[in-house]
């Protein structure tokens, strides 16, 4: 068990990521009176419950085995998902905004302030160590981009110009870093297979960037159109790439195909809630359906990897 507890995989909270963004869909749903409030509800406890033991996982881990979670902060791939911790917050702030608006609130706040610390971290992390351009890779989306989640339930306890100090940070961020993955997909070698399902993450961005921007601006303009129409395009891409995900070997990673699902989702529910188009009802049905398989899918492999005790395991 000691041992099982030092290699606890700080990539963990990319199921938080997945779970909670399925809770908020759930909770979209609902509130369309499209489905029961059950199934929100009970989703909802049980991912504030599955990430107050991954805290406590990870907590005992950075007790017994400090030396463990200092690799994992130095760490030139693994630096990435500490984000996903904070993430998990601000994320379960917006699950909770309308359920628990207190708790919301609070998990807000521990969420930017978290967040901010890891933004400027990693930042500086990336800027005062050298990297050959094989160790970028979508994941290093998550500690920056990540800010543009702030807005979502921020409008509600900040002035908007708070929320659009983050939203402008991680919209920035955005292009600087896919100009480079760009480069670095087409020019030189592939990623390696556990990185492969990352390439998901490239949805989230703009998926979530529209929906912070309705949020802050309050208005279905050229901008919010743009932003929608980019994350239906990496969508489209992601089908079109699709010999890539073909005969991969499971990896935690793999949990990267479902919070961008969810933030396409949301975004496409939203579309349909402001400009009131039919078609944006029926993609986010597609969206919602291919979402749920998608998280049941990954569930299943990660239950199996668990019997074979392939989770908790020195990943270097």
């Amino acid at each position: 068990m000691k041992e099982k507890i030092q290699f606890f995989p700080i990539t963990s909270f990319s199921i938080i990521m997945g779970l909670t963004g399925l809770t908020i869909v759930f909770g979209k749903f609902y509130h369309l009176q499209l489905m029961p409030k059950i199934f929100y509800e009970s989703l909802l406890f049980f991912t504030t419950a599955l990430f107050l033991f991954f805290v406590f996982m990870y907590g005992r881990k950075a007790i017994n085995n400090f030396d463990e979670v200092v690799k994992d902060f130095k760490h030139r791939i693994r630096i990435n998902f500490f984000s996903a911790i904070s993430i998990s917050f601000l994320l379960l702030s917006i699950a909770y905004m309308t359920y628990w608006p207190f708790v919301s609130l609070i998990f807000w706040w521990i969420g930017v302030i978290l967040h901010t610390f890891f933004m400027f971290h990693t930042i500086a992390f990336w800027i005062q160590h050298n990297f050959e351009i094989q160790f970028m890779n979508p994941a290093w989306f998550i500690p920056v981009v990540g800010n543009i989640l702030v807005p979502v339930s921020g409008v509600e306890y900040m002035p908007n110009a708070f929320s659009f100090v983050y939203f402008t940070i991680g919209f920035f961020f955005w292009i600087i870093l896919f100009a480079i993955f760009l480069n670095r997909a087409i020019f030189h070698h592939q990623l390696p297979q556990k990185f492969i399902p990352t390439l998901f993450i490239l949805i989230a961005p703009p998926a979530i960037g529209f929906i912070a921007y309705i949020r802050i601006a309050q208005s279905w303009d050229s901008f919010a159109m743009f932003l929608l129409f980019i994350a239906y395009f990496f969508v489209v891409l992601l089908l079109f790439l699709y010999k890539s995900f073909k005969s991969l070997e499971f990896f935690i990673s793999w949990w990267a195909f479902t919070f961008p699902l969810m933030a396409m989702t949301i975004a496409s529910v939203v579309s349909y809630q402001v400009s009131e188009i039919n078609v944006y009802k029926y993609l986010s049905f597609i969206m919602f359906l291919l979402a749920v398989i998608t998280v049941a899918f990954v569930t299943w492999k990660t239950i199996m990897k668990m019997k074979q005790g392939g989770i908790c395991v020195n990943e270097d």
